[in-house]
């Protein structure tokens, strides 16, 4: 048991399913008290019924009110874990970009607005952002979501650096393949990059408990994306020429 999060009110966005019903189960086992949340009523209830916990629906980025007051007054955790995967390039419809920066990144503003003035009074809190190894990358044929979850990493990073000394704990999660529906969205380009290496959701949950029990803002539930990430960062050209050659082969296939 991770004591961190015994009786903590807890907040998982996006629980209806996948990683945030991975979330939320493990919370849920480790003694904390669970809200769930998800766009569909119907799968928050399902999965809030199975774990004992509160379902909370609706849109993510207009919940922490009723959350709070669902939890007792008191948000101890909140898992920004809602999240859109758009596929398409610079050319996707205005729309498309709108929707994925509205979902990947300023939902997690709002909630951080609504959250953080009370967890700096009491001079605590724990923030956790799902955000994707796309956010520490890239994915290719997915424009919107890789500019948008490399937003939601920044801001996790600029939450993270601003507000640690004040007792804010954030957390940012950053798997490449997971075997939801999210996954089977991403279509030839994720069957090429992403299903090799794929993973259970409960195997992110298991990285995030890990990460909470050893402090860590960096949680990598695939460990190679270090090596990646340190090659991006050091030899940034020679690391664009390999993800253009698994842009060309992807391209070949289609």
């Amino acid at each position: 048991m991770v004591e961190a999060v015994q009786d903590a009110g807890v907040v998982v966005t996006g629980a209806g399913g996948g990683i945030g019903a991975a979330l939320a189960r493990r919370f849920a086992a480790e003694g904390a008290r669970v809200v769930v949340n998800d766009l569909d009523a119907a799968k928050a209830k399902a999965v809030a019924e199975e774990i004992g916990a509160i379902a909370v629906p609706g849109d993510a980025s207009a919940i922490v009110a009723e959350a709070r007051d669902a939890l007792g007054g008191t948000i101890d955790v909140y898992c920004a874990n809602a999240g859109l995967p758009s596929a398409g390039s610079e050319s996707a419809d205005e729309k498309v970009w709108a929707l994925a920066w509205d979902v990947n990144v300023m939902a997690h503003v709002r909630a951080a607005q609504e959250l953080l003035p009370a967890w700096l009074e009491r001079g605590s809190g724990r923030f956790v952002s799902t955000v994707s190894a796309a956010g520490l990358l890239t994915m290719i044929g997915a424009a919107p979501y890789s500019v948008t979850k490399h937003g939601a990493y920044a801001f996790a990073e600029w939450l993270s650096l601003t507000y640690r000394h004040r007792g804010l704990k954030v957390h940012a999660i950053c798997p490449q393949g997971v075997r939801t529906d999210m996954l089977d969205a991403t279509g030839s380009a994720g069957d090429l990059v992403l299903q090799p290496t794929a993973i259970e959701p409960e195997a992110v949950a298991d990285a995030l408990f890990a990460g909470i029990a050893e402090d860590r803002f960096l949680i990598l539930p695939h460990p190679e994306v270090a090596g990646y990430y340190q090659v991006r960062a050091t030899q940034p050209d020679h690391w664009l020429a390999n993800m253009n050659h698994i842009q060309q082969k992807w391209e070949a296939t289609r």
